[in-house]
């Protein structure tokens, strides 16, 4: 099978470096691609579940852009209302447009616990909003968190350890382990009246580690604390938010939070998040100051109805779910052919994957290069994505990716064998990780996490 090459996209790189910190920064950086010179570091165009590259590479794209895109790129619906809107008044005025009541409305109207709503450009502008309303509703100071947890890039979400992170950033945040009731209620008992809030991802999804799911009652359990001691519960459902259930993915899980956060699949790529809460915090939201100069932008409101519209009118977390789980499986099955073991965790419309054969993820990284050398976009450190773009056709030529990744991994290393050597095409170092159906540890990839952690 042919395999792409990079050349006007490494000459761009060595352009930008000269003028941009890392030549790409952020969670597109090259830094966590292994290895970095089999993937695409500039697009060049994109339409449905493909992008095309500046050297006229085709992908099918599992990253969605790292979530955003759901309904395809330049999906005509979508971008027919944003056309419409800035034709008819134009996009950022001097005064909101009716279109942020009616998306409220709508949000509203779509998630069970939401009697509010107000919207920001970045998930992690809501998170962080989420906390303050949380500290002003209680007056407390501190704010529980998981470990390993993903909520943006302000200090408090990043932690300790990353540059310019200093220690009264994180003084009043605490981390404690997923699934781990017994520990939060550690946490309560320590700081009678002093925790504000607990913030949480529906499920955890961590960079170099499988995905993991809500045990048993765990959701339950948190909620009953929260209410106990008057904690505010938070879910940042930025990631997850309308791939898993329409109404917000704690429906999913069977619980009710006071304050959800959304972005990536709201606006099908247009730049806008929204909070939503119940009524009991509506008042303390209205007090507490938060905003920025393009969050009342026209355009994304108008792309984000479209998109909900369409969403709710398709059953789009069925259909994701259902793409998803046909494509895991598949991979699984392909995988096994050949004796090796690729490990499934999390949800089908948003998989994490992992040859569990080589305890360095260096053959993950392998897999996961020759996969998108051949067209198909997979990294080996983040989860990938599901759209309602994604065809039949595209399942049965990721397949025929996936097993010729797989032939060409099992002529140059038998199954279970560690991968010492380098990478191909030059690649850094790869994380080291625990032995088979371990999740990584995070700690040991700290530092290429730092490049990988996803802008919100």
């Amino acid at each position: 099978m042919k395999t792409n090459s990079y050349d006007r996209s490494q000459a761009l790189f060595e352009r930008a470096t000269k003028v941009i910190p890392c030549g790409i920064y952020g969670h597109f950086s090259p830094a966590p691609l292994a290895s970095p010179m089999s993937y695409p570091f500039y697009a060049a165009s994109a339409s449905g579940a493909h992008f095309t590259d500046i050297d006229g590479n085709d992908f099918i794209d599992y990253m969605c852009a790292y979530g955003p895109m759901v309904l395809g790129y330049r999906n005509k619906l979508i971008d027919d209302a944003v056309r419409k809107q800035i034709q008819k008044s134009g996009d950022l005025l001097g005064a909101p447009t009716p279109l942020m009541v009616d998306l409220a409305e709508m949000l509203v109207d779509m998630v069970p616990v939401a009697e509010w709503a107000l919207f920001a450009k970045n998930g992690g502008d809501m998170t962080n909003y989420a906390t303050m309303v949380a500290r002003s509703a209680t007056g407390r100071p501190k704010i529980v968190a998981i470990q390993g947890g993903y909520h943006g890039i302000a200090p408090w979400m990043q932690g300790g350890g990353h540059h310019g992170v200093i220690e009264a950033d994180i003084a009043d945040f605490i981390r404690i382990p997923w699934n781990d009731v017994a520990a939060f209620e550690r946490v309560l008992a320590e700081n009678p009246g002093r925790i504000a809030g607990f913030i949480a991802t529906p499920y955890h999804h961590p960079t170099f580690e499988d995905s993991v799911l809500p045990a048993a009652g765990y959701w339950q359990r948190i909620e009953s604390l929260c209410h106990r001691h008057g904690v505010v519960l938070i879910v940042d459902d930025v990631r997850c938010g309308f791939r898993h259930h329409l109404g917000g993915t704690n429906e999913y899980f069977g619980f009710k939070p006071d304050l959800i956060c959304f972005c990536k699949a709201i606006g099908n790529g247009y730049p806008i998040s929204a909070m939503v809460g119940t009524e009991a915090l509506k008042a303390e939201a209205a007090k507490v100051f938060f905003t920025g100069s393009y969050w009342y932008q026209a355009a994304p409101m108008a792309a984000a109805l479209a998109c909900l519209t369409e969403l709710r009118r398709i059953d789009a977390p069925k259909l994701m779910h259902e793409y998803g789980k046909k494509m895991t499986d598949g991979m699984v099955q392909i995988a096994k052919s050949y004796g090796y073991h690729l490990k499934v965790s999390g949800l089908p419309s948003m998989p994490y994957m992992r040859l569990t054969d080589d305890p360095s993820l260096m053959l993950h990284q392998r897999f996961c290069a020759a996969c998108t050398e051949r067209g198909a976009y997979f990294t080996s450190h983040h989860n990938w994505f599901m759209s309602v773009a994604h065809t039949d056709e595209d399942l049965a030529r990721t397949l025929e990716i996936v097993d010729d990744a797989f032939a060409t991994l099992a002529r140059t290393q038998a199954p279970g064998e560690r991968d010492d050597g380098a990478l191909a095409s030059g690649a850094p170092d790869a994380v080291p990780a625990p032995a088979a159906d371990a999740a990584p540890a995070s700690d040991a990839a700290s530092t290429a996490a730092e490049a990988t952690e996803e802008v919100r």
